[in-house]
């Protein structure tokens, strides 16, 4: 006899196989054309829209300027948006995954190639930057069948300088800030060099702990 206050032994193992069979039933994969996806497109578009206003007469009037800023501030934001989105309303798909990435990218390295073609940035930070984001992606995708390397707080932290560092290269501040703006572009790349080898390490870390596991189940 259970004791009292215990529910009874076939209530336990009913309740037991009820959620065992929820667990076996496949659930539904959440829609390609969502609204998370939506906003994803949405900064794929801004890009070259934020590149045109950047480029616009040499880069040298103000207000296009300012616009441009405007432009990827909301492209920016957008992409904390879509990945909340994605996650509370169980909308992750595998377009998502693929498209968010090479949209955070693209917006990224149009500001600085644009600001590189405008003789403001140095063209070794745009290639040290871009083959970091580049690698780093490529790195991410060839071992996913081992598993998924998580966004870091190093990565977090390198994304939010980046935009800070560009987003002051991009704003028509006077020349007196130069000095104060290059140093966060060189903390900005500082960070990213370091949390770029950190993703190394751990994917390296992924692999052996999937082919020691694997080894483990094959024995």
């Amino acid at each position: 006899m259970p004791a009292a206050g215990e529910p009874p032994v076939a209530e336990v193992i009913a309740e037991a196989l009820t959620e065992r069979l929820a667990a076996d039933i496949p659930q539904p994969h959440a829609p390609v054309m969502n609204i998370a996806n939506y906003v994803t497109f949405f900064r794929l578009v801004l890009v070259p829209v934020f590149g045109t206003l950047l480029l616009h007469n040499g880069g040298d009037h103000s207000g296009w300027r300012v616009a441009a800023v405007a432009v990827f501030a909301v492209a920016s934001i957008s992409d904390r948006i879509d990945g909340e989105l994605a996650r509370s309303r169980g909308l992750v798909t595998e377009f998502g995954k693929i498209a968010d990435p090479i949209a955070d990218k693209a917006l990224m390295g149009m500001a600085l190639v644009g600001l590189s073609l405008l003789g403001e940035l140095a063209w070794w930070v745009t290639i040290v930057i871009l083959v970091r984001e580049i690698g780093v992606t490529v790195l991410r995708f060839s071992v996913i069948r081992h598993g998924v390397i998580p966004a870091s707080r190093g990565g977090k932290g390198k994304t939010l300088l980046q935009t800070i560092a560009l987003t002051l290269y991009l704003l028509p501040l006077p020349h007196w800030a130069d000095r104060g703006i290059a140093v966060v572009m060189a903390a900005a790349v500082l960070i990213t060099v370091a949390t770029g080898i950190d993703y190394v390490f751990r994917a390296i870390a992924l692999r052996r702990r999937s082919r020691a596991a694997a080894a483990r189940q094959g024995t």
